[in-house]
């Protein structure tokens, strides 16, 4: 397991154990944290995982694909820097502690 922290739009803080493998959407949707909908379950054909990295995460996670750098475009107050779709960063142990705050509200 790995700890992932989900930071709310309103400060209130989930800090959950994610298996490794899965992603950081379904560690999300499997604690029933508010704020990542994931309306296309993970195939990365919506924005409504939309989260914002902590910045001193930035370079551990993988490279944004193209797909997710599209899709990117229909989130909500999107960072060029910190702007990840959560169902594309799959967990592994490099991840262990990450934070991420969400958006307001998803597109």
């Amino acid at each position: 397991m790995v700890k992932v922290t989900y930071i709310e739009h309103n400060g209130r803080v989930h800090d959950v154990d994610v298996p490794h493998g899965t992603t950081v959407m379904e560690g999300a949707r499997d604690h029933g944290i508010p704020g990542i909908e994931a309306d296309c379950g993970g195939a990365c054909s919506c924005a409504t995982c939309h989260a914002l990295v902590e910045q001193s995460w930035i370079a551990k996670l993988p490279a944004k694909q193209p797909m997710e750098q599209d899709m990117l475009d229909f989130a909500y107050q999107t960072d060029p820097a910190r702007s990840r779709l959560t169902c594309q960063i799959r967990v592994n142990e490099t991840l262990d502690g990450l934070v991420l705050r969400l958006p307001e509200r998803q597109a």
